[in-house]
């Protein structure tokens, strides 16, 4: 708080605007200094205000120490002044005594006697004031429950007395008496009796949350696994970070920890590492222990003891170095509770939470199923042998020999085989055999460079690649093999021309590049004497590669006719030679070349007559890969179904090798596009978060948040709101988008897509907190101002549906400057229209002026659109926008008005005819009309004749649907005459 305030007024605004921020130390500070504010003021009231406030902080900021303190001066005031307390503060201060009795509970330093005198306390008060016992017998129950007593007596005399005003909300009371059936061992009786707050029936502050948290465990033992799974993720988010729910926090780790989730089990604590040192209340402390135990205890029976953990702040934490840790402070306030009880059991529940075995081996919760190995800060998880990759020799003569062999002809398996050769060589002890056929030592180091600069190459590092690349090639010149210097030196040419150009037109000067590389291999090949057909065939590749790459880069047809020139030189070549890989290479790039330059029907025909041959002759590891090409040709052909074929069977020859021979990832993709085209999207889903997460295995970061991102959007599309929100909250909690490494366009698309499923799933609070933050960073996008425009109309919306019309139209006039750089123009009128609409709605004829000006406001863009021959996607923007004159005049009961606007769509919009495009709109403009003229303006001769003469229009062209609403309303203003 910047500066107290210095009148009443100015307090009551300032406790007003503390009640909207979330609970937490920010506002427990706050509502601390208002108090001492308050009691400068000679008035009394202003000060119970305050000390209420102040103690709902202490509560929801999960400090029990103070609450008591606060509430007794409460009492005190009560007590020596009655009158300041009028009939709402009188219901709230009777209200707060469950609220000591609970701070109290929570203290172990806090006898026993003295919680069961406060029940005393509270009992002879509410006798005192005539107020019903209800709520004194509930705090005995759940005091008795704390403590382990015999709760029978105590359960009947609360649930069986009728409720008073000053009970527990409906919410809060159903879950006590479901957590007393669950005690009992009854799953069935328990989650019956919380059906209505799992339904969302009754809700407070704390439910569903706490009975979400409470229904997990005992929804999985009783079979109903994908309700446990929703309410999992719908429960969470509203819990999460929060302190004083630490224990509902808990147990969702439990829940994770119990159902093989550990992995997102330690991503939840991660998220929730404040509550360590956040959350106050020794008895919520112990539940979130507890259950923090629970899991650190799971992953380490595991094996994974060593992982990171997140626990306390000033030190890092193993999995097993902050179990010991919790375990030892969750033994002592469990003695704790257990010494000011004088029972067990505290130490009894925590046992029995920690000897529970999991419920399930394996249950997806999310999206982004991942399991403890992939969470591992090590070396990758080495991949299953595949079916026909070649033995590793143990001899090392045959090894290198082999190596090479299987590199000549492009086989997978020389991977494997340089893989286990780098080991050898990197060793101390290392010693060269001295064979005339592998070599001399220099020759295989110059290999072991070549296999590493392609792999470089294979992830775009093509910088790295062509350093690597020399260096190989001067090895070899050292070892006198001068065909393999040639081709490192052509590969180092190649990948010299795909580094990305600085400064300048970047596919001008990359083609520019590749043409002067082509020029140089062509050189190299025809200087350099003596090459093996093995050589000879390479450097044909690589010259047809290299001008296949520039067609690619320039779309320009001249680029066309060398790179088949280039393509029958190979084929020509490999095929006179019998290098059988290198015939494949060449109609695969045949294949390419059609297709990118267009011609979809020759390259499908290359394709199989290439799948023929490869049946026939092979290779077989070039079988998936043309068939991923072909499926992807089929796509472009709209032929959906050939695709899928074509893409599923290329991902199972894939399996037959190792996993970087294919781009798996892709086909991923791919198949999910080819699911979308059938209607089938559960099933691209699944294989867009598939192809995520190979992406993200290899080190390819970028193209898996943008995959993810796919993913998220189409859960949305598809209603799948909280599965949408727990993968993008995953992915925003990556360390490099925590610490802003990741692309921030792409990381705003994340928490945009966030935003919107917020908004679907209807937190509107915490949807239009990520869309106010959204537009604030889009302001700044100089370089793209259409973005921003879109933004900050979307959260101009949000803002109008949360009533908040000030800010609302603050953010329309941010969409309108960017919109003046960047034109939006349907999707800035379809943001006013809306904005009007709800104002008009909302605030009746008071918001009218208001709601006029966005109209105008649209009105001008509708003819800056005309003007520029924009046509919108949806509907007219002139006839929409009569519509809205329409709506919002009637909200506002300016009747004649509406009718006049309405009668404007309608000309408009012109007689529907037997297309569906416009006969929707045209019939709703007709009803409004009709309603506004026969019910409000009391005309209802002319409206039912509108109405009539639209049922029959409507109806003779077959739009049955959109005329019945038209014939409801008739009926109605019938029965009305």
């Amino acid at each position: 708080m910047t500066t107290a305030p210095q009148t009443t007024d100015e307090l009551y605004r300032a406790l007003q605007e503390n009640d909207r921020r979330p609970y937490g130390r920010t506002r427990t500070v706050t509502a601390e200094e208002l108090v001492d504010a308050a009691e400068q003021f000679a008035e009394p009231v202003p000060l119970v205000h305050a000390l209420l406030e102040l103690q709902e902080a202490y509560t929801y900021g999960s400090e029990p120490r103070k609450s008591p303190v606060v509430f007794a001066r409460l009492l005190t005031l009560f007590d020596e002044q009655p009158d300041v307390f009028d009939e709402r503060r009188r219901h709230t201060l009777f209200w707060r005594f469950k609220w000591v009795a609970n701070a109290l509970r929570a203290l172990p330093e806090m006898p026993l006697a003295s919680l069961r005198q406060w029940l005393t306390e509270m009992r002879d008060r509410y006798e005192k004031a005539g107020l019903g016992l209800q709520p004194y017998y509930g705090q005995a129950y759940q005091l008795a429950a704390h403590v382990g007593e015999d709760t029978a007596l105590a359960y009947e005399l609360w649930a069986g007395r009728r409720r008073t005003e000053l009970s527990d909300c409906e919410a809060c009371e159903v879950c006590e008496r479901a957590l007393y059936h669950l005690a009992a061992g009854d799953d069935e009786r328990a989650l019956g009796v919380w059906e209505p707050v799992l339904a969302g029936k009754e809700s407070c502050q704390e439910e569903p949350a706490r009975s979400v948290s409470h229904a997990l465990l005992p929804l999985l033992r009783t079979g109903r696994i994908d309700r446990a799974r929703e309410l999992h993720l719908a429960g969470y988010r509203g819990c999460r970070r929060n302190p004083s729910m630490s224990g509902e926090v808990g147990r969702h780790l439990e829940f994770c920890a119990l159902t093989g989730n550990e992995a997102r089990g330690l991503e939840l604590l991660a998220e929730n590492r404040n509550l360590f040192d956040e959350v106050d209340s020794p008895l919520d402390l112990f539940d979130f222990l507890t259950s923090v135990e629970v899991l650190l205890q799971r992953v380490e029976l595991l094996g994974h003891g060593e992982l990171p953990a997140a626990g306390y702040a000033g030190r890092t934490w193993t999995v097993a170095g902050l179990r010991a840790e919790v375990r030892g402070r969750a033994d002592d306030l469990a003695a704790r509770f257990d010494a000011r009880n004088g029972t067990t059991a505290h130490t009894d529940r925590r046992r029995a939470r920690l000897d529970r075995a999991p419920l399930l081996d394996a249950l997806e919760l999310t999206l982004r199923t991942r399991s403890l190995d992939d969470v591992t800060p090590a070396a990758p998880v080495a991949a299953p042998a595949t079916r026909t990759t070649a033995a590793v020799p143990d001899s090392l003569p045959e090894l290198i020999c082999q190596a090479r062999a299987l590199d000549e002809q492009g086989h997978p398996g020389a991977q494997a085989c340089w893989a286990q050769l780098r080991t050898l060589v990197a060793a101390r002890d290392y010693t060269h055999p001295d064979d005339p056929s592998v070599g001399p030592l220099v020759q295989l180091c110059a290999d072991l460079l070549s296999d590493e600069a392609s792999r470089a190459g294979e992830k775009d590092e093509f910088a790295d690649a062509a350093a690597l690349h020399e260096e190989a090639a001067g090895l070899y010149d050292d070892a006198g093999v001068p065909g393999d210097a040639a081709l490192a030196r052509a590969c180092a040419l190649l990948a010299a021309a795909e580094i990305p150009a600085e400064g300048v037109d970047g596919a001008e000067a990359k083609a520019a590049a590749l043409t002067a590389a082509h020029a140089s291999v062509v050189r190299l090949h025809e200087e350099t004497p003596g090459l093996a057909p093995y050589h000879e065939a390479r450097l044909l590749r690589l010259r047809a590669t290299a001008l296949g790459i520039r067609l690619q880069t320039s779309g320009s047809k001249e680029h066309v006719a060398p790179v088949f020139a280039e393509v029958d030189l190979l084929h020509a070549f490999a095929t006179r030679h019998d290098v059988v890989g290198q015939i494949s290479g060449a109609l695969l790039l045949r294949a390419s070349t059609y297709a990118i330059s267009g011609d979809l029907p020759a390259a499908v025909t290359e394709a199989d007559g290439l799948l023929d041959r490869l049946r026939t002759h092979g290779p077989a590891w070039h079988l998936p890969r043309t068939l991923g090409l072909r499926g992807r040709l089929q796509l472009g052909l709209r032929d959906a179904q050939a695709a899928h074929a074509d893409l599923a069977e290329s991902l199972r020859l894939a399996t037959d090798w190792p996993a970087d021979v294919v781009d798996t990832a892709r086909l991923h993709g791919d198949l999910a596009e080819a699911c979308m085209h059938l209607g089938r999207p559960d099933e691209a889903l699944r294989h867009l978060t598939r192809s995520a997460e190979l992406d993200l295995r290899r080190g390819s970061r970028t193209d898996a948040f943008c995959a993810y991102s796919n993913a998220a959007q189409l859960c949305l599309d598809l209603g799948r709101v909280e599965d949408c929100i727990a993968l993008l909250d995953s992915l925003l909690a990556e360390p490099d988008v925590a610490a802003g490494e990741q692309d921030d366009r792409l990381v705003a698309q994340l928490r945009l897509t966030r935003a919107r499923a917020l908004h679907a799933g209807e937190d509107i609070k915490a949807a239009a907190a990520e869309f106010v933050a959204l537009a604030a960073e889009s302001a700044g996008w100089d370089d793209d101002p259409g973005s921003h425009a879109m933004i900050a109309a979307e959260t101009a919306v949000l803002l109008g549906e949360s009533g908040e019309f000030g800010r609302a139209r603050e953010a329309a006039d941010q969409a309108l400057a960017a919109h003046a750089r960047a034109p939006r123009y349907e999707q800035l009128s379809n943001c006013l229209r809306e904005l009007a609409r709800l104002q008009a709605q909302q605030q009746g004829p008071d918001g009218l002026a208001d709601a006029l000006a966005l109209l105008a406001d649209a009105g001008r863009i509708a003819d800056a659109a005309r003007a520029a021959a924009y046509e919108a996607c949806g509907r007219s923007l002139d006839s929409a926008l009569a519509y809205e004159h329409g709506r919002v005049n009637a909200y506002a009961g300016e009747y004649e008005d509406a009718l006049a606007a309405l009668e404007k769509a309608l000309a408009l919009l012109g007689e529907p005819g037997p297309e569906e495009d416009r006969a929707g709109e045209w019939a709703e403009c007709v009803r409004l009309a009709g309603a506004v003229e026969g019910m409000y303006l009391k005309r209802p001769a002319p409206a039912l004749n509108r109405l009539d003469a639209a049922v029959s229009r409507l109806t003779a062209l077959g739009h049955t649907e959109e005329a019945e609403p038209l014939s409801s309303l008739a009926a109605r203003l019938r029965d009305e005459e």
